[in-house]
């Protein structure tokens, strides 16, 4: 069997969620890690679980001497040097078949259009990793819903939102370094997957056409003073000053092409999530049927009383992000499966080693940088946008959210 030999830039949370997907591709070997910390311990998990050689490697160039493709898994902010090296590295001879980029592909739509662009300078082949679009339940829906959606005509309105108590890194709360708050954040995965449900079975993934979105942003736990001075303690992140947004909610109306039948899917996703931990939710209405996603309903529930509660090492083995570690506690014990993780792996793979695009190429996911975009415009200037405006369009390529600029407290207070 073909294997891809990868390469992973990065080993904070998600470089560590992508090792335990692999542990169930039978077609990826992690063959290089390189990172500013953390390298040697996520090569120690890839040699522990036979996933790869694990090399340690000093740099972007050295190590796409020595493996198929590479996963950019680095902060937000240090997307575009990391692609601008291995860009020159493949410029220098390296014989890479693709490229991953996790979400989202960039902070506005300049630095994601440049991305598109350095992958396009030197040929690669890309694959944008949205792992929602991939979960096993959005695709069995689909497939279980063909018959109706054939029958009685595609869904019209979907719903969709991620939610927890907040990011693992100080440098996502901070809006100039992460691109914004929870609409860059979740907002994209959320967007994403609500596009792709409405679309109808069969088509290509843009086909359905953006004509408007509406959204509001809200600053509504981490702007009180106690949680404040919390953040500020605990990530350094001064939310009195830059301040991002904790919530937010919107609507983005797509036109089928064929049919002119306007659609919907409303988006909320919030940092303020106070049950059990990460939460998933995706719904969707048809005619005369529906579908409904929630991780939070689990086949496997476990109930911690107060006397054991202290044998409890790690609340998160349950549930990413869990916010308890008594009582009754929904547990997935298999996150990186159930999240899609896996699957947007394996696809990856096999698109690389056909010598073609993933499913999602990164000019996805600057469609998706666009609406993020957009909802924040829409946000700021309390407004629908016109998504087919020629002069919106334009506005897009270059507007930087007064979050993102650090300038939140205009908005947000």
């Amino acid at each position: 069997m073909s294997k891809l030999k990868l390469g992973i830039v990065g080993a904070g949370f998600v470089a560590n969620f992508h090792t335990r997907a692999i542990t169930q591709v039978r077609s990826i070997e992690i063959d290089g890690v390189t990172a500013i910390k953390g390298a040697e311990a996520l090569s120690d998990i890839v040699k522990k679980h036979h996933l790869g050689k694990g090399t340690v490697y000093a740099n972007v160039a050295e190590m796409a001497k020595h493996v198929d493709a590479i996963a950019v898994y680095v902060p937000n902010f240090a997307r575009l040097e990391i692609v601008e090296q291995i860009v020159d590295a493949v410029k220098q001879g390296a014989q890479l078949k693709g490229v991953i980029c996790e979400k989202p592909l960039g902070r506005n739509v300049k630095e994601a259009r440049r991305l598109v662009e350095l992958a396009d300078e030197v040929g690669l082949k890309t694959a944008y990793f949205e792992n929602q679009i991939f979960m096993k339940p959005v695709q069995a829906q689909l497939k279980q819903l063909a018959p109706q959606q054939k029958t009685m005509g595609p869904l019209a309105l979907t719903r969709s939102s991620e939610e927890h108590g907040g990011p693992h890194e100080a440098w996502f709360w901070d809006p100039t370094r992460q691109g914004g708050g929870v609409l860059c954040d979740m907002g994209c995965h959320s967007i994403a997957v609500g596009w792709y449900a409405l679309t109808p079975i069969g088509k290509p993934i843009t086909f359905l056409e953006p004509v408007s979105i509406s959204a509001e942003t809200a600053l509504l736990k981490w702007g009180l003073p106690a949680w404040r001075e919390k953040l500020l303690n605990e990530r350094g992140v001064d939310y009195s000053k830059t301040p991002a947004e904790d919530f937010t909610t919107g609507i983005v109306t797509f036109r089928n092409p064929e049919t002119g039948q306007l659609v919907k899917a409303q988006f909320t996703d919030s940092w303020m999530f106070e049950k059990q931990g990460l939460r998933l939710f995706m719904d969707g209405m048809g005619p005369g049927y529906a579908f409904e996603v929630n991780t939070l309903q689990s086949s496997l529930q476990i109930f911690i009383g107060d006397v054991a509660a202290e044998a409890t090492a790690d609340a998160e083995i349950a549930l990413e992000k869990s916010t308890a570690s008594r009582g009754l506690l929904a547990v997935q014990h298999n996150e990186a499966d159930l999240y899609g993780y896996t699957d947007e792996n394996e696809e990856a793979a096999a698109a690389f080693l056909a010598g073609r695009d993933g499913y999602l190429p990164w000019s996805y996911g600057l469609e998706i940088t666009k609406l993020v975009m957009a909802g924040y415009m829409a946000a700021e200037r309390k407004q629908t946008i016109d998504l087919i405006d020629p002069e919106i369009q334009g506005e897009l390529e270059t507007y930087i959210p007064l979050i993102q600029q650090g300038k939140g407290a205009e908005v947000l207070f």
